[in-house]
């Protein structure tokens, strides 16, 4: 991952946590129901969610209380804006945009000296069946002060209140009870402490919930997409619910989604953009043996390429030239058909979410299409940065340069 860090491309915007803050994201940690961290220092993203935490407990999702219950700890106004690197829903950057927008000056204030335990309540206690995932509609979200700090700013103006009647005013012990709440926590008296409830709407989303479903809910008819082959199977003896139930995998679903205007494709469009040149190189990569040049240069030099495409065996020369083969064939006779010369996960890769789409149906889209087919690695780096990693860490040092490269210029 080393190359990655270097190009800024591996959780570049995290936040150092160390000293009196670690302290308080402990506090929010036992708050929460969660055991506090031995480390002294680690970073935290937007939510929260520290890599190195994650890594000591072995538990990716650390601030879960089950799949249901999601949570999150803000220490430092500079988590205002930064990325969630790990989200459990596609809707997490938004509803910490959402809380910062509405509570930014409340949180700069409060998180001066005291950490803010954030509870997304979407009014599900746990999840039974894998269809639960369609209850989620409005989500609340709840705010919780360490220390109860809101309970002691109550008692130090009952205090102050105390000390202004009759002759309160030379009464040592109230005195010094008032002194030792002000050291312990500061003159609570004129804080605005109250962030109150938020609620948040959902439409559309992924959640990382049963092995990972998509919910589209906004179009012709809802439509559930699992990853997890067990959990689909699962669902799909679920009759309760008027939806339709796809696997990831099942080549119907890319149908479905053409036919409800989710998706769309234009293969002559697409063979002139960049995006088409990055898949047709991840797709040559994967076929590359025992070469004498590395795997970058084969890549971005076009004689080098060639040469190396022609020796490829057949069937994978086929396979990596399929559109333009088919795309050539097209112009001298419409007999053919796409599923009869291009490559199936190519032809998918080569989708896009349908320009009727607005912006933010497209990013949810463009992931399930990734999630699909993950031939462009830019895509695959946008829209699910762990599997990339994950894959990235496999690949011939050679091809991480050129991943790099390609992520960084944007090309």
């Amino acid at each position: 991952m080393d190359r990655l860090k270097q190009a800024n491309l591996y959780r570049s915007e995290l936040i150092p946590v160390s000293g009196k803050l670690v302290e308080r994201y402990n506090k929010c940690l036992v708050k929460l129901g969660f055991s506090k961290t031995k480390l002294k220092t680690f970073h935290i993203d937007g939510i929260g969610w520290s890599p190195e935490v994650a890594e000591e407990k072995g538990a990716l999702n650390y601030l879960n209380n089950g799949e249901a219950n999601p949570h999150g700890i803000i220490i430092s106004p500079l988590q205002k804006g930064k990325p969630v690197y790990l989200p459990f829903h596609s809707f997490d950057r938004d509803m910490m945009k959402f809380v910062f927008k509405i509570h930014d000056q409340k949180i700069k204030d409060i998180t001066r000296d005291c950490a803010v335990c954030l509870d997304f309540d979407q009014g599900i206690d746990a999840f039974y069946e894998p269809l639960d995932v369609l209850k989620y509609n409005k989500v609340a979200i709840n705010f919780h002060l360490i220390d109860n700090l809101k309970h002691v700013q109550k008692e130090q103006l009952q205090l102050v209140e105390t000390f202004k009647r009759a002759n309160n005013f030379i009464d040592e012990s109230l005195h010094q009870q008032i002194l030792d709440s002000a050291k312990t926590f500061g003159d609570l008296r004129t804080r605005n402490l109250d962030l109150h409830e938020l609620q948040f709407t959902t439409d559309s989303f992924y959640t990382r919930a049963f092995g990972g479903v998509y919910v589209l809910r906004d179009f012709i008819k809802p439509i559930v997409v699992f990853e997890d082959e067990t959990w689909h199977k699962e669902a799909i003896k679920d009759t309760n619910y008027d939806v339709l139930i796809y696997h990831i995998e099942q080549p119907e679903l890319m149908d479905k989604l053409r036919d409800h205007v989710i998706i769309e494709y234009d293969l002559e469009k697409a063979i002139t953009t960049k995006r088409y040149e990055r898949i047709k190189k991840f797709e040559m990569a994967q076929h590359l043996k025992n070469v004498n040049h590395p795997v970058k240069d084969i890549l971005n030099d076009p004689i080098l390429f060639k040469s190396y495409l022609n020796k490829l065996d057949i069937k994978a020369r086929k396979k990596v030239m399929s559109v333009e083969r088919y795309l050539e064939k097209l112009e001298t006779s419409n007999q053919y058909k796409i599923a009869d010369i291009v490559d199936e996960k190519l032809f998918e890769a080569l989708h896009k979410p349908h320009s009727s789409l607005d912006a933010k149906h497209q990013d949810l889209i463009w992931k399930l299409l990734v999630n699909i087919s993950s031939k462009d690695i830019l895509f695959w780096y946008w829209y699910d940065k762990e599997a990339f990693y994950s894959n990235f860490k496999t690949w011939d040092d050679s091809l991480k340069d050129w991943a790099v490269e390609t992520i960084s210029n944007n090309i």
